[in-house]
């Protein structure tokens, strides 16, 4: 990224990385103890597991029990609320790679190229479902009210991500090249910010401190720039792998975006800066099915995009975001506890470094 990124010193990263798995190997476990041992293993419950099993870092879950813990709340009572945003996000992928026609997801053919697009729709089907079911076992441990606000949440993150997801096929099937950088964040905040940064960030902060949040002690839409912020920097940055990344490490097709037609930062800067003549062909290339898009063609405007400082613009735009989610940072998280408040700062830095 550029100049202004904070960088990890190598043993705060590993010990941030330690950390990171605890969460994120905490929450799969819980996970993996609620699927069903019943029928049809074959056909749904095993590659649910397996799935998940082969699932990422857990970033999500990660940021909702760092968040419980910073505010002085147990990661226990966290544990379920975790566990159903990691299924959801699991879900997510198992569709959009679907909806975007992907190869190839964690260094692996997707899901609907092993199994079949039928068997792929019903399993994400299935943990969707399954993830409502699990948010009835934090009545317990939280009790009615606490539990009715955490199901709030996640239908808010719900309907904000399949919007998202909505306005960007749109955009893909209408063809649109007037996308803007104001619209491409407007589809970040729905798609992306929601549900990976900041309902994380709400529900742990809300399991820790229910009565807080119930007497307007503390306010959960505190949250939503910070989240906004840094979830938007990493899409961009996600967006910036996915064209000049390794294929090894980032475990997707590299240029798959462009295949796609996914109007990222670097396509809106393309569309408004290129010359007549290549947004004709970029106009013909985009408004032709993926299978008809060649390797050519997207070597073509990938060459544009470095010509233009498509992905250098996009960089130092992270890089803003970044530098205003560390502003917000100071303020949500003042008075949070040490060793998790720690954790969440190197958050920051981790997610616009990371190079998979």
């Amino acid at each position: 990224m550029g100049a202004s990124t904070a960088q990890l010193d190598p043993a705060a990263t590993q010990g941030f990385l330690e950390q990171l798995t605890r969460y994120g190997d905490q929450a799969r476990q819980a996970l993996m103890a609620r699927l069903p041992l019943s029928e049809p293993q074959d056909y749904l419950y095993g590659p649910m597991r397996d799935y998940i099993e082969t699932s990422g870092k857990g970033l999500r879950p990660a940021l909702l029990l760092a968040t419980c813990e910073a505010f002085g709340g147990k990661t226990d009572d966290a544990m379920v609320s975790a566990s159903v945003i990691e299924l959801l996000h699991n879900a997510f992928l198992i569709h959009d790679d679907i909806e975007d026609v992907s190869d190839f997801r964690r260094g692996r053919e997707c899901m609907h190229k092993r199994l079949g697009v039928p068997m792929a729709i019903n399993t994400g089907d299935g943990m969707q479902a399954m993830a409502l079911r699990m948010l009835r076992d934090n009545l317990d441990p939280l009790g009615p009210e606490t539990s009715a606000r955490v199901l709030d949440e996640f239908d808010h993150l719900l309907m904000q991500s399949i919007e998202g997801q909505a306005i960007e096929l749109g955009w893909i099937r209408d063809n649109r090249l007037d996308v803007t950088p104001a619209d491409y964040l407007n589809m970040c905040l729905k798609k992306t910010c929601w549900y990976s940064f900041i309902h994380p960030m709400r529900i742990g902060a809300l399991i820790a401190r229910p009565e807080d949040v119930a007497s307007g002690k503390l306010n959960l839409d505190d949250f939503n720039a910070f989240g906004f912020f840094l979830g938007a920097a990493f899409q961009i940055q996600d967006d910036v792998l996915n064209l000049v990344g390794s294929q090894d490490k980032y475990g997707k097709e590299i240029g798959g975006d462009i295949y796609e037609g996914k109007r990222t930062l670097m396509l809106s800067q393309l569309s408004q800066h290129g010359e007549t003549r290549e947004k004709d062909r970029l106009t013909q290339f985009l408004s032709n099915p993926r299978q008809d898009r060649s390797a050519h063609d997207v070597d073509w405007v990938l060459d544009r995009m470095h010509h233009y400082g498509c992905v250098e613009y996009a960089q130092r735009g992270a890089d803003d975001l970044l530098q205003s989610a560390r502003q917000e940072f100071e303020h949500v998280f003042a008075g949070a506890e040490g060793g998790p408040r720690a954790f969440l700062g190197q958050f920051m830095d981790y997610l616009v470094e990371r190079q998979v």
